[in-house]
Order: structure tokens, then sequence, then C-alpha cells
């Protein structure tokens, strides 16, 4: 018996040490501040690990701690405790240190991206960071997010839509060598 509790925590351990990066990415994205960020993933992790026998013989492990973080997250939001993408003040903010192959950390200018995502309602800015950021297909948004294909669809459709508006934005796309 502690052979086999040994081997699911080196394999839980394998998972986080795998998965870290882009797990805390994505929380950061969703919550806006780094503390934030990794509050949820170690929540998160902690309420995986109980049940990693579960998870980890599940077809997609990764999607399915991606799922309770964001399930996390939305609880967490529907306490209305606020949160902020881009604080006002960021001068003891600790970077986030993007991905080598990380096209968004090619932006002139992050900064921008992450105040003009902060201006997005949780469910479209989860839909476009998914999608986009974490480049899911819509029906691994959608399984994330718990809702349907086509509520992943209008959310993001709607998000990208407000973000194109903001002018900031939109000037640092087109002096930026026409990035779309």
């Amino acid at each position: 018996m502690g052979d086999r509790k040994e081997a699911r925590d080196k394999e839980f351990q394998s998972f986080v040490t795998g998965r870290w990066p882009r797990l805390l990415r994505t929380a950061f994205l969703l919550t806006g501040e780094q503390h934030a960020a990794e509050d949820l993933v170690q929540s998160t992790l902690e309420q995986v690990y109980v049940a990693w026998r579960r998870v980890g013989s599940a077809d997609d492990p990764e999607a399915y701690v991606r799922r309770v973080m964001i399930n996390a997250h939305a609880r967490k939001h529907r306490r209305k405790l606020r949160e902020f993408l881009a604080p006002k003040d960021d001068s003891g903010l600790v970077r986030e240190i993007a991905d080598t192959g990380d096209r968004i950390a090619q932006a002139d200018d992050r900064g921008v991206l992450l105040k003009a995502l902060a201006q997005l309602p949780v469910r479209q800015r989860e839909a476009v960071v998914l999608r986009y950021w974490e480049d899911l297909t819509e029906t691994q948004t959608a399984e994330a997010m718990g809702c349907s294909v086509g509520a992943v669809k209008s959310n993001a459709a709607k998000g990208i839509a407000k973000l194109r508006a903001i002018p900031g934005l939109a000037d640092m796309v087109t002096s930026g060598g026409g990035r779309k």
C-alpha cells in the first residue's frame, strides 16, 4: 500500500513540476496579481492532490486541473471579491516570466494588453485567455469553463471586440508591424 501511495505522490510531483509555469500563467491572467495567482494554483493543486488517483487516470489530467482552477476562480468571483489585472501602482508587482514560445510575450507592451484584459468581464476574460492565450480549442475551453461551445464563442467574440475597441491596445497592434 505504501509503494502505491509513494508512486502516486511521485506522479503528482512530476505533474506539478511540469505544469506549474503554465498553470501559474493562466491563474495570473485570470486574477491579475502574482500572489492571487499563486494562491489559486496552490488551492487548486490541494484539491487535485486529494483526488489524484482519479485525476491522474483521466484522459487529460491537465484539462481536469484547469477546470478545477476555473471553478475555484469563478467561486471567488461570485463572492464579489475584487480583482485587478493591472494595479495602478505596480511598482511592487513581480512580473510574470513568459514561456519561450509565448507569442504574446513578443508584444512591445504587455502592460497595455494586461490592462485591456482587466477591463473585460470575468467570463469574457476567461474565454479570451483560454482560447487565445492558452490556445485551447472551443471544446476544451467550454469544458474548462463549464459551459457550451456557443457560450465560449459568444464570450470570446465579445471579449475580442471590446479589446479591439480599446485605443491604447489598437495603437500598439497597428504600430507593431501589423500584428493581430
